[in-house]
């Protein structure tokens, strides 16, 4: 048995087991019981009973398996208390009978794709979907996960509740693994859970920051564990790519006051080139004949910025192509967009802004603050300071986040003073 550890020493054991463990914890138990708010509570309760056993008794060779006996032995016995509970009993005892058929770490994977899963499951809003994984996969506490949001307490615990709710009402269906085409569909979810959580820490849609740092952090958790689980997934693999290449130029996207800088003005010497050459080399180790989808286009988008040394030696004719691709295959608004200013620095600006005229018409932007910020950026290069300050204006009267606003002040207010 090891020797007692210190206070401080046992704290940081379970601090670190926590952030290592928790999702895997949670999810052997939902294996076992089909009840998430049980396997939540057992968990916390074998967290706590961590902090004082780990004093006295030194902290175990293998903390995870320690959580896990620990936390299936508090499920039992309180499914025992619980008379009219007889059939969870039943499936525990199942559940044990069957471990010794797998390695270990293959059940704890199996065990952990099966939580995110069923935190993706389509009955529950994409809201509720975010919370639930934040909860039970990252271990993020109602506070927390209201903070990340900038969301009352009460509305982020309604959330998880009503998430929850809805999985009772599903039933044990909920907790499976699905097949095939409901697998793919499931995993499309659980990708785009990952990369709404990715897009709100590194562009918050409102607040005095324009980057959270922890929900990036999360998201890149949750994407490597999804693309480590799902290791034939070439858009897992695509997706934690892109949010690698994107976040490898995070400390370069504000300046020392916190101000919101544009690539081209970006200080590329900062970005960090290793973790992008190591989604690079993601990127390279796909298998040949995977098809491209969505996240491994925009990776690729993101990794031609990457390889360009200035802003004058960016490849946008090689990015224009990987924009067409991207328009095949996810035909929105906002990929149009993005394309039209690909479009405008390969084959001229005034190219770019028809495109860009022609989706403002179409209305589908309409209350998105991106299209006449991207408006106003090609007018004023096109030498049209006048019409790039109403473009401007229209823009601030959209925008909700504080350093955007004063990003967009700055621009409206240079493009006021030039030359008319």
């Amino acid at each position: 048995m090891p020797p007692p550890a210190g206070r401080a020493a046992v704290d940081d054991a379970v601090r670190a087991a926590f952030r290592a463990h928790w999702g895997e914890v949670v999810a052997s138990l939902v294996r076992l019981t089909s009840d998430l708010s049980l396997a939540e509570d057992c968990a916390q309760e074998a967290y706590a009973r961590a902090a004082a056993r780990w004093a006295r008794d030194g902290v175990p060779e293998n903390p995870r398996a320690w959580l896990v006996t620990v936390a299936r032995n508090d499920a039992r016995n309180r499914v025992k208390r619980a008379v009219n509970e007889r059939s969870k009993l039943a499936l525990i005892s199942a559940g044990e009978r069957g471990e010794g058929s797998g390695t270990e770490q293959r059940m704890i994977d199996d065990d952990l794709l099966r939580l995110t899963l069923t935190c993706c499951h389509p009955a529950l809003p994409a809201e509720s979907q975010v919370a639930l994984t934040l909860r039970t996969v990252v271990g993020m506490t109602t506070d927390e996960i209201a903070r990340a949001f900038l969301i009352p307490r009460a509305t982020a615990a309604q959330r998880l509740v009503r998430g929850k709710s809805r999985l009772r009402q599903v039933g044990p269906a909920a907790f499976a693994v699905p097949v095939d085409d409901l697998l793919a569909e499931r995993v499309d979810a659980v990708l785009a859970v990952i990369y709404l959580l990715f897009n709100e820490g590194y562009a918050a849609t409102s607040g005095p920051v324009l980057v959270r740092g922890d929900l990036c952090d999360e998201a890149l958790y949750l994407g490597r564990t999804a693309a480590r689980l799902l290791p034939d997934e070439s858009e897992a693999v695509g997706l934690v790519a892109l949010m690698e290449l994107t976040h490898a130029r995070r400390t370069a996207r504000v300046d020392d006051g916190g101000e919101l800088l544009t690539l081209e003005e970006q200080d590329r010497s900062v970005w960090d080139h290793g973790l992008a050459g190591r989604a690079v080399a993601r990127l390279d180790a796909v298998a040949p004949d995977a098809a491209y989808g969505p996240y491994r286009i925009q990776a690729e988008i993101a990794a031609c910025h990457a390889s360009a040394t200035t802003p004058e030696a960016t490849d946008w004719r090689r990015i224009l192509g990987w924009y067409d691709a991207l328009t095949r295959a996810q035909p929105t608004a906002v990929v149009a967009l993005n394309r039209a200013v690909a479009l405008a620095m390969a084959d001229g600006v005034e190219a770019g802004l028809a495109e860009v005229d022609a989706l403002d018409r179409a209305g589908d932007l309409a209350r998105q603050h991106l299209l006449p910020a991207t408006r106003a950026d090609l007018l004023v290069r096109l030498g049209r300071p006048a019409d790039a300050v109403a473009a401007y204006d229209a823009a601030l009267a959209l925008v909700d986040n504080d350093v955007e606003r004063r990003f967009l002040e700055r621009r409206r207010k240079a493009a006021e003073n030039a030359p008319h």
